[in-house]
């Protein structure tokens, strides 16, 4: 029994957490209901055909049966999700909800050379697939899966140019052997290397270079007559080769030139080497072009000083010398255009540059995809380590990019990297440290919104920067349902024929007008057709944005909810739009008539949530609010604001009766207080003493204290006037004065001890607190508290001194005194030496 006693609680508290949570599972489920039901992103637009709802979400269905929609209902209510419209009884077969798809078109297999084996350009094949073709549908995202792997012996083509002005001229001297020793350096990565040079100055017009005709034919100065040419921008010197040997002599055929300012015009010969593919003979292989100067560069805008204003228009412009012949008609070309240009045609420029201007090309290397920045020594002697190390830093990182796609299509990359790494966001565009034979993979989603491009295919390239091969991406976009293609034209569901049925809805004849092509637009106007449909003249809205206006007569929509109604002539009206109270509409206690509570009897409010019923408002002596207030809706409303309570029946700041018959009670029952005296004149009550431990009903409780601070108790019935006053006294209140209050917080043990003391006393009343013993406890707290204090001041000095005491004594045994004369003293003691005596 007493364990079933000890386990009930248990057991109830488990029964009220298990309704708390089926509560708040309905009521989530409910919450995501009507969330997703106002959410529903399939119904907001109104789409009136199937085209406008399947690019509206991925998750949007439309039902084309003929019969799926009632009587004035929209066209837009067959878009929706599908499971809405299979609970709406749209066959699954009527349902037209097309999907994406992905199909790879070109997937040859990547290249595994064997060995000895030499590989044909054509037949190298580092990515795949190389051609696939997406179906998108708006809002469906749909997946290219790329591998790509570095090919081993693959081609490379390195086209040299260097800064020919003055300070260069021992770098030339260095460059004469170049070619047949790169070729031979870079034997062990490539077989088929081809080597190109060219070499720039600057424009050739003031303030680039001197025009005087002197410095024209040499820039260089006197001591250089022979060995100094005239300034140019650019020169294709000698177009890619595989002949290491001419490259060597036609370098040593070159002579320097020079030119006034500090920045060179490099940035016009890069542009040429990079347009001109059919004059330097870039194969598509890996490309290196080795930018090799010791100063700055000019770029867009600095053309303007020599007064050159048109913008570079990057095409090729070489005669047929490999001179640039538009050097002086076009500006210097911009970093951007640049970088667009070295990626359309895919060259990876690496700097090599001395140390002092290294930092510059740092930062423009910054900006340029796939470069690479070389610290170049003052005489270029490390030039082919140089490439070396730049050749292996760009094609150990793989960067993918795609051309420009139309408005409304977004590319999000993922990358599976070497040892298992995942990057996502602009990391996932790039693997590095990716050795030759080494596999990544990328995943590239795809996603459309609406419909770009008006719904025409187009085709998008994803490339490796730096590598010859690309992946093309043909893109279908999928704008309108299969369905519209075979429409049945002149339906009789389309009002005898008056328009074609397609995917379940009608597309009126020109003339036709209405959802089922019912009107005719020769006998009525269409503008009069609206302005009957509207609100007023100066109203652009059409019943209400809640039907159609057939024929001049709104129809309206009817709702999913068949108890929701819209009704009244411009569909104004409706039977759910009225206030709630309590979660349901008109508090459950009317009906909703054209958006306005109708309340049952003894109802009102807007809610229907104020009640007539004034029997909550009654007290206990059947007076409504006590006659201290007003009943409004079932509550009162006090008339004063120190009423409070159900019925206006508490006052807290009233006397009270307990304050009212404190005096009475105390002069009949005890014979004191201020009315002892004219007690029986004054006091009419009825006194009765009561046991302490009688249980009182219906009665208000008092307790007061007298003028000696002793508390008496005693109840008040209102009905019969008596008064009941308890034998014993309760617990006795000691009420200190504020002086001993001060002393209880400065010294707590103490007072604690007298508390007990006095809280221990027999006597009903108080007994007055033992001044001596609090003023002896304090004096004698005050001196110990001084001399614990004055004690630890003298221990922690007798420390401190003996420790400095110790330090002293160990210093002073440790000195050294050095034994020296003092420098004032003079000895009384002078020895003279005769010169003539030698010791005889």
């Amino acid at each position: 029994m007493l364990g079933s006693q000890v386990f009930l609680p248990f057991k109830i508290m488990k029964n009220r957490w298990l309704l708390l949570l089926a509560a708040f599972l309905i009521s989530s489920a409910v919450l995501a209901g009507n969330q997703q039901e106002s959410q529903n992103e399939c119904l907001e637009g109104n789409a009136k055909w199937c085209g406008d709802c399947i690019r509206k979400s991925a998750s949007c269905g439309w039902c084309m049966s003929p019969n799926f929609t009632g009587k004035g209902e929209a066209n837009s209510a067959r878009c929706n999700y599908v499971s809405n419209l299979l609970e709406r009884g749209c066959p699954k077969d009527k349902i037209e909800n097309p999907r994406g798809s992905t199909t790879v078109e070109k997937g040859d297999k990547l290249s595994s050379r064997k060995t000895g084996e030499k590989f044909q350009l054509k037949n190298i094949v580092q990515i795949s697939p190389q051609a696939v073709r997406l179906k998108l549908r708006s809002g469906e995202p749909q997946k290219i899966n790329l591998t790509f792997r570095r090919a081993e012996d693959y081609p490379i083509d390195v086209y040299y140019l260097l800064d020919l002005s003055y300070s260069m001229n021992d770098d030339l001297q260095n460059l004469k052997h170049l070619g047949t020793e790169l070729q031979k350096s870079m034997k062990n990565i490539t077989s088929d290397l081809q080597i190109g040079f060219g070499s720039f100055v600057d424009k050739t017009v003031m303030p680039y270079i001197s025009t005087t005709p002197k410095k024209l034919k040499n820039p260089c100065g006197s001591p250089f007559e022979n060995d100094c040419t005239s300034p140019f921008s650019y020169r294709n010197v000698l177009p890619l080769t595989n002949n290491g040997s001419k490259f060597n002599e036609l370098v040593r055929s070159l002579k320097i030139s020079g030119n006034l300012d500090s920045p060179e015009g490099g940035f016009d010969a890069i542009m040429q080497a990079v347009v001109c593919e059919d004059k330097i003979k870039w194969r598509n292989v890996t490309r290196l072009l080795v930018f090799s100067t010791d100063a700055g560069f000019h770029f867009a805008g600095d053309g303007k000083l020599g007064g050159i204003v048109l913008p570079n228009d990057g095409h090729c412009h070489l005669n047929n010398e490999g001179f640039y012949t538009k050097s002086d008609y076009f500006d210097y070309p911009s970093v951007a255009h640049l970088i667009q240009k070295l990626s359309e045609k895919n060259i990876q420029p690496i700097f090599a540059v001395t140390r002092e201007i290294k930092y510059v090309y740092e930062a423009l290397s910054d900006l340029i995809p796939k470069s690479a920045v070389g610290e170049l020594s003052s005489n270029s002697s490390n030039v082919i380590q140089l490439i070396k190390s730049a050749y292996h830093a760009l094609t150990s990182e793989v960067i993918l990019e795609h051309s420009k796609v139309p408005d409304g299509i977004t590319l999000h990359y993922k990358s599976y990297c070497k040892g298992g790494d995942v990057h996502t966001g602009d990391d996932g565009r790039k693997c590095s440290n990716i050795q030759i034979g080494d596999e990544v993979k990328f995943e590239i989603e795809v996603t459309t919104s609406d419909c770009p491009n008006k719904g025409k295919e187009v085709s998008l390239v994803i490339k490796p920067l730096g590598f010859n091969e690309k992946v093309v991406v043909n893109l279908e976009f999928i704008c309108e349902c299969d369905c519209h293609k075979h429409g049945e034209q002149n339906s009789l569901d389309c009002h005898h024929g008056n328009g074609t049925l397609e995917c379940g809805a009608c597309r009126c004849h020109s003339g036709r007008i209405g959802r089922n092509c019912e009107c005719s637009s020769d006998e009525v106007n269409s503008d009069d057709i609206e302005a009957s449909c509207k609100r007023d003249n100066t109203s652009t809205v059409v019943c209400s944005n809640r039907g159609d206006c057939v024929c001049g007569e709104c129809v309206c929509y009817q709702r999913e909810e068949s108890k929701e109604v819209v009704s009244g002539k411009l569909c104004e009206c409706d039977n759910f739009s009225c206030d709630r109270h309590g979660g349901e509409i008109c508090g459950g206690k009317g009906t909703c008539e054209c958006s306005k509570c109708v309340c049952i009897a003894n109802y009102t409010g807007s809610a229907c949530d104020c009640s007539l019923n004034t029997a909550t408002c009654l007290a206990a002596n059947n007076k409504t609010c006590n006659n201290k207030g007003v009943c409004k809706c079932g509550v009162c409303h006090c008339n004063d604001s120190k009423y409070q309570g159900q019925t206006c029946e508490v006052c807290p700041t009233c006397p009270g009766a307990c304050e009212e018959h404190k005096d009475c009670v105390q002069c009949k029952q005890f014979q004191t207080g201020p009315k002892a005296k004219d007690c029986d004149q004054v006091c009419l009550l009825k006194v009765e003493q009561v046991d302490f431990h009688e249980q009182f009903q219906g009665q208000q409780k008092c307790k007061a204290k007298d003028e000696n601070n002793c508390w008496f108790f005693f109840t008040f019935n209102k009905d019969d006037g008596t008064v009941k006053v308890l034998k014993e006294p309760g617990t006795s209140t000691i009420r200190y004065p504020i002086f001993y209050l001060f002393l209880f917080l400065a010294l707590c043990v103490l007072v604690v001890r007298i508390g007990n003391t006095l809280c221990c006393a027999a006597t009903e009343c108080p007994t007055e607190p033992n001044v001596l013993a609090i003023i002896a406890g304090v004096v004698i707290g005050i001196v110990f508290i001084g001399l614990a204090l004055l004690i630890i001041w003298k221990l922690l000095m007798t420390i401190h001194d003996r420790r400095e005491f110790a330090k002293f004594e160990k210093e002073r045994t440790n000195a050294k005194w050095d034994s020296a004369d003092n420098p004032i003293y003079k000895s009384a003691v002078t020895t003279v030496v005769n010169p003539k005596y030698e010791g005889k």
